[in-house]
């Protein structure tokens, strides 16, 4: 998987959802409004990646504080369905390198603070990583091919307890072990290695080849580095259980209690260092990294709803913020002055209704999910709630594409009639009485608190029950929490938004069979098809074509509803520099080992 940093789409708005990878990037083709003080800026732009160029500095004993939002935090390990989360990931991205990370422009840069990798041949695809002889885990182990090894283990499915519906690492991502059968191939303690892809990858630049420690994976098994490799090479699953049991649960820990250090080493610039309980965690600087190093000492994620975010950057109790958007949000920072820097643009984040498929629901009735479509408000929810924000503001028409990018039209045209842009309660009326359905409940499950959700349901409420549903406000601190209403299916339409990085085959998680973010439970054969013929193709023009093919399936199935693309919105304090807008998942934070507070 392209998990970012392990890049799928991350679900925003769950207390723990995902990816649009089908999805995450920085400077060029995202428009970028930003006001400007003397701290908006603390280094110069390297290339279009969107990093500042901060020549050899030292770490400055300094905290700066940042909330992206109320959730707790869940794991070190933010890999699992349970933990994958852009509020989890806010965190754990700080914590782990990677051999790439994505630019404001969307375009992939190589990090080379972990090292290098070079296609070596199309056919078949075939890529040669070099890990730098300098990087290691913050304990001091080296990085090396075994650390590849772990990241393919826990996206293989063919490391299973019997079946591929019940792999061995609980992981997001689950298709590596078919995509690059053979693995990671060089020695356990190599610091090169090479990979060859069954298929032509579009998306190779951003596989992950690196996550967790396999030397603390393997001790937690009962193996040395060395026999966890082999056994991972030799799909000796059995041998594998209590490795991989320690991988799914041996980093999940109540609220407030961290795993020993010796258990958590990291590859990145920070490492955890406490854990308030519903209130903050707190990184620190990684002494040990090898890269460009932290430029301040302790970085801290507090967790604020986004009605308190505003006073408390007024407050200075936070440095930088990423609230959700909405006209008295901005409002209310305007109102501040020269006191704040206000980022905004676009993002590749999407608001979308998704129907849940699962045996027995009301939604598995496509005309049911016809009479629903015909009744939500899209157009009033945008003019309403996201115009005043962004007056370029539209209908989203479409999941794979977004508005603000120059094949939308032309694929929208190819998969779309316009059949829902407006509102149509006789139409959906008709429909409810014919299928005896008048009075059906659609309970719509969403991460609560989220003052622009509730509007958005208070809308469809109003439309839709005059066609003779029957909405209820399903909004729940733990929509999405392990146990909570999604994972249990007590919901008839979630809302919620994937953030996505411009990943080419990023949907396929999503709308495929039995994959990990397919979380409605949606199964169409020719879909599945369109996406293997698109993941496994170079070709930009067959992308192009699936895209359409894939888009005009999913309406006509109605998987769901896309409603619109989010603008983006986060602000800053004047004296902390290196703050910048990106469009992808990554949000922003995306940068946050740059910032630093203006002397």
């Amino acid at each position: 998987m392209r998990i970012q940093r392990v890049s799928k789409a991350v679900a925003v708005g769950a207390a723990l959802a995902l990816a649009l990878s089908a999805c995450a990037p920085g400077g060029g083709d995202a428009t970028s409004d930003a006001s400007k003080s003397p701290g908006s800026n603390g280094g110069v732009e390297a290339e279009n990646s969107g990093l500042a160029d901060l020549g050899d500095i030292t770490t400055k004993d300094d905290e700066i504080k940042t909330t992206i939002g109320a959730p707790e935090f869940i794991s070190y390990n933010g890999y699992t369905p349970q933990t994958y989360s852009t509020y989890n990931s806010g965190i754990t991205d700080r914590l782990f390198a990677g051999f790439y990370y994505m630019g404001t422009d969307g375009k992939v840069y190589p990090n080379t603070d972990l090292g290098s990798y070079e296609k070596v041949s199309d056919d078949p695809l075939t890529i040669k990583y070099t890990i730098n002889d300098n990087a290691k885990w913050s304990d001091g182990t080296p990085i090396t091919t075994a650390d590849a090894v772990m990241a393919w283990a826990m996206q293989n499915l063919n490391l299973n307890t019997g079946s591929k519906d019940k792999p061995l690492f609980s992981s997001v991502s689950t298709d590596l072990g078919d995509t690059v059968p053979k693995g990671p191939e060089g020695a356990a303690d190599s610091k090169e290695f090479t990979v060859t892809f069954k298929n032509p990858d579009p998306d190779w630049q951003i596989q992950t080849w690196l996550m967790h420690p396999a030397h603390v994976v393997a001790k937690k098994g009962g193996l040395s580095t060395e026999e966890f490799v082999k056994a991972v090479r030799d799909g000796d699953s059995k041998k594998l259980e209590k490795a991989a049991k320690f991988w799914n649960e041996g980093w999940m820990t109540k609220p407030g209690t961290l795993p020993d250090e010796a258990d958590m080493p990291v590859s990145g610039p920070y490492k955890l260092g406490s854990w308030k309980a519903g209130e903050s965690v707190t990184l620190t600087a990684n002494e040990n990294y090898y890269g460009t190093p932290a430029a301040t000492k302790n970085l801290t994620f507090r967790f604020l709803a986004d009605t308190g975010m505003v006073q408390a950057l007024q407050n200075k109790d936070v440095d930088v913020i990423a609230p959700q958007p909405t006209v008295d949000t901005l409002a209310q920072l305007e109102g501040l002055g020269s006191a704040v820097n206000i980022q905004k643009g676009d993002t590749l984040t999407w608001e979308h209704l998704d129907f849940n498929f699962a045996k027995g629901n009301e939604m598995t009735n496509l005309e049911l999910r016809k009479a629903f479509a015909m009744c939500v408000p899209r157009q009033e929810i945008v003019d309403n709630l996201i115009k005043p924000l962004n007056p370029e503001a539209q209908v989203m028409n479409a999941r794979e594409v977004f508005p603000f990018q120059e094949n939308y039209q032309e694929t929208v045209d190819a998969a779309y009639d316009g059949r829902y842009d407006q509102v149509d309660i006789e139409g959906a009326k008709k429909i409810l009485e014919s299928e005896d359905a008048v009075g059906t409940k659609i309970r719509i499950g969403y991460s609560a608190p989220n003052e622009r959700r509730t509007n958005e349901v208070a809308a469809i409420k109003s439309s839709c029950d005059k066609a003779g549903f029957k909405v209820e406000d399903a909004g729940d601190a733990k929509f999405f929490a392990p146990g909570g209403t999604q994972e249990r299916g007590d919901y008839e339409v979630a809302l919620f938004a994937w953030a996505g990085s411009g990943q080419i085959t990023s949907g396929q998680n999503i709308y495929a069979t039995g994959k990990p973010q397919n979380y409605g439970k949606y199964s169409n054969p020719e879909v599945d098809k369109a996406w293997t013929t698109l993941a496994t193709s170079l070709d930009p023009a067959v992308h192009a074509e699936q895209t359409k093919k894939i888009e005009k399936l999913l309406w006509d199935d109605l998987y769901g509803i896309p409603v619109f693309a989010h603008p983006g919105l986060s602000a800053s304090g004047s004296d902390v520099q290196n703050v910048r807008h990106t469009a992808t998942q990554g949000g922003i934070v995306w940068n946050a080992e740059q910032w630093s507070r203006a002397e």
